[in-house]
């Protein structure tokens, strides 16, 4: 074959070189900036056994303080979620109409602010009523931030994926979120091993939060740099006001499915592990360190299992795959569950832990692009913000308020499993509403070629 004067096969090559490691650096930038931006907040629910007492004091003489403590600690975490649906919609908005780039930039920012507030928040012994109200504004930052956060940086990796790549390109928006719950169990267990309860409660619980401090910067720039997907900038030109707003009043069943796939994912994250450490301490009754251990080993697993599960729905039907992953874990949730209350240790509780957690895992791994192929491109970061924030809402924002309420009422240890049953049970009914052709539709209709999975 000749060759060009113009072009040379040495040039493409490094060419194509040049934009591969461009490419890269960009998927580490939204992998590396989402995992922070959850790491940050999940780290509160991680502290909330330690914290606690620090911004709703506890008074020994008064039977039940000890749980309207913890009630309040965990109503504060949920909080945040009230900001989601507006953060979606603001940096949604912003996302679909200036590119993904811009608001993720955007949204690092104000995840920067939050965590500033948290590291330097004085105690309710210090400042009295208004440290909880401090953390409930640093809380609502977070909110507004991470609601943007899911729907622009899943859509960027999704675009900027190679043709064939979705699925396994878009898992790693799952395993971001998975790395910062690994990062936090690991400072959770270190800090536990390292200082008593008297100095973590005297400052040390702080560290956490001046990890993520220090990181920022350093991802600000990396998300900063990074190029526009083609896919987004063709987009953006397309996205008018009044279309937008057209399409968002009339979205059809895929919002629905979208929905309840997404309650299967929130439940996942903010109670089978979210909660793992609280649940362990306050009603099982094991050692902290260790339940920070057993969380950190169960995200290790799930952090390999999601990119895997990811390039298989590459080549195979993603819907078979979603419909075997949430009836595993449907199945068996509640028997194991039984099994660690009956004798609870830290053993069983792994066990358990890492069970479930491959089944969560291969579905999280599956649905995350799935999710965003049901959405055409000119409004996906909005939809899939709308989607995620109002199902995470309702059943992750507070649902361990709700789930220490249960057991505080019924007095049976089981309640959260019951409940995470009911959002596993919502998602598969979702899945098998889905039809394969509702996300290839979407995908034709934004001229991509190759349909979904």
């Amino acid at each position: 074959m000749p060759t060009s004067p113009i072009n040379p096969p040495n040039r493409r090559n490094r060419t194509g070189k040049r934009e591969m490691q461009t490419n890269r650096k960009a998927i580490a930038a939204a992998i590396a900036g989402n995992a922070l931006e959850w790491y940050d907040f999940t780290v509160f629910a991680l502290m909330t056994p330690i914290i606690k007492n620090l911004f709703f004091p506890v008074d020994p003489k008064i039977p039940g303080s000890e749980i309207n403590a913890l009630l309040l600690t965990t109503a504060l975490f949920g909080t945040g979620f009230f900001m989601r649906p507006i953060g979606g919609l603001v940096l949604g908005y912003f996302g679909d109409r200036k590119g993904r780039k811009a608001a993720m930039t955007l949204g690092m920012g104000i995840m920067a602010v939050s965590v500033a507030l948290l590291a330097l928040t004085p105690t309710y012994a210090t400042a009295g009523i208004a440290a909880p109200l401090i953390v409930l504004l640093a809380r609502l930052l977070q909110g507004f931030s991470v609601g943007g956060e899911f729907g622009t940086s899943t859509a960027y990796l999704i675009e900027a994926a190679p043709p064939g790549r979705t699925g396994f390109y878009g898992s790693w928006q799952i395993a971001g979120q998975l790395m910062a719950n690994v990062l936090g169990a690991v400072l959770g267990a270190v800090l536990t091993l390292a200082f008593t309860q008297e100095q973590l409660a005297a400052g040390a619980w702080r560290i956490p939060f001046f990890v993520g401090l220090v990181i920022v910067p350093i991802l600000l720039y990396m998300r900063a740099s990074v190029i526009e997907p083609e896919a987004s900038r063709r987009s953006m030109a397309t996205v008018h006001k009044d279309n937008f707003i057209a399409a968002l009043k009339n979205p059809g069943r895929n919002f629905l499915i979208g929905m309840g796939m997404v309650v299967a994912s929130a439940v996942s994250f903010y109670v089978t592990f979210g909660y793992t450490v609280t649940y362990a301490k306050e009603v099982l009754k094991l050692p902290l360190m260790q339940s920070f251990l057993v969380q950190m080993i169960a995200a290790i697993v799930m952090v390999i299992v999601v990119p895997i599960a990811g390039a298989v729905s590459d080549r195979y039907p993603r819907k078979p795959l979603l419909l075997v992953s949430l009836i595993g874990y449907f199945v068996s949730l509640y028997p194991l569950y039984a099994w660690v209350i009956s004798e609870p240790s830290i053993a069983r509780l792994l066990v358990a832990q890492v069970v479930i957690g491959f089944f969560s895992a291969f579905f999280l791994g599956v649905y995350c692009t799935t999710l965003v192929e049901l959405f055409p491109i000119r409004i996906r970061s909005t939809a899939l913000a709308i989607v995620n924030n109002v199902a995470v809402l309702v059943f992750g924002g507070f649902a361990q308020f709700f789930v220490t309420w249960l057991i505080a009422l019924t007095g049976s240890p089981l309640a959260p499993i019951f409940y995470v049953m009911i959002g596993v049970g919502l998602g598969l009914i979702a899945v098998i509403a889905m039809r394969p052709e509702d996300a290839e539709r979407e995908q034709v209709a934004d001229g991509v070629v190759e349909p979904a999975s």
